[in-house]
């Protein structure tokens, strides 16, 4: 290999040497004179900014998330099919005028869309049969229209005692479950709420959690989006 590269070159063939003086070198034209002065951010101040960005995007993500969760609970439709979660309808005149009666007391507490009231029996006891009602409307604070609702209903059939929130299953919202009493005793009481609909259900013969249990698979053949 040649070492020709690691010759010396003689100094008048290179380029002339920079003077480099004690004045520093300036990439700008601009006057430093004539610049606003800039204090440097404290430590404080940089995390007070911080936590006020991290605040202000949790913020947007809590305003984001409860828009979409309105918006894709507000349409939703209430039927009462001939049979599910193994109960069958009852068509009586006795019970359309017991589902009217519940209907009719439930609507004129809350402004509804449109209303529902049914009776469902079981086909092993009878005198285990289910009374649902409820209805559909845009709810901007369902827990809050729940428990009022919960309230109205101490008037008609006793307070509700124990209440206490269940899981609500797949379609959301919020569902309590609590135990009042009647003419024949003491019996499971259930209501769900989300943005877009209400409802309630009497559940005699059953505890609070045979009850929470029933009500969930009841409200996913009732309910729809």
């Amino acid at each position: 290999m040649s070492d020709a590269h690691l010759t010396e070159r003689p100094v008048d063939e290179g380029p002339e040497p920079v003077d480099l003086t004690d004045e520093p070198i300036r990439l700008s034209r601009r006057d430093p004179a004539l610049e606003p002065e800039r204090r440097p951010v404290s430590r404080r101040r940089k995390i007070a900014l911080t936590a006020a960005l991290v605040v202000g995007l949790a913020g947007a993500g809590a305003l984001g998330l409860g828009g979409w969760r309105v918006l894709s609970e507000k349409d939703t439709e209430l039927t009462a099919p001939a049979t599910v979660a193994g109960l069958t309808r009852d068509d009586s005149d006795r019970a359309r005028s017991t589902a009217d009666y519940l209907r009719d007391g439930f609507a004129a507490d809350i402004e509804l869309d449109r209303s529902f009231g049914t009776v469902y029996t079981d086909p092993a006891d009878a005198k285990r049969s289910v009374l649902l009602f409820g209805g559909t409307t845009l709810l901007w604070q369902p827990e809050r229209d729940l428990d009022s609702l919960f309230g109205l209903m101490a008037d008609e059939t006793g307070k509700v005692t124990a209440l206490r929130e269940v899981d609500a299953g797949r379609l959301g919202g919020v569902m309590k479950c609590g135990t009042t009493s009647g003419d024949g005793g003491d019996f499971a009481v259930c209501g769900w709420a989300d943005h877009g609909s209400v409802a309630m259900g009497m559940f005699p013969g059953r505890s609070v959690d045979e009850a929470a249990a029933l009500f969930r698979k009841l409200r996913e053949g009732i309910q729809h989006r």
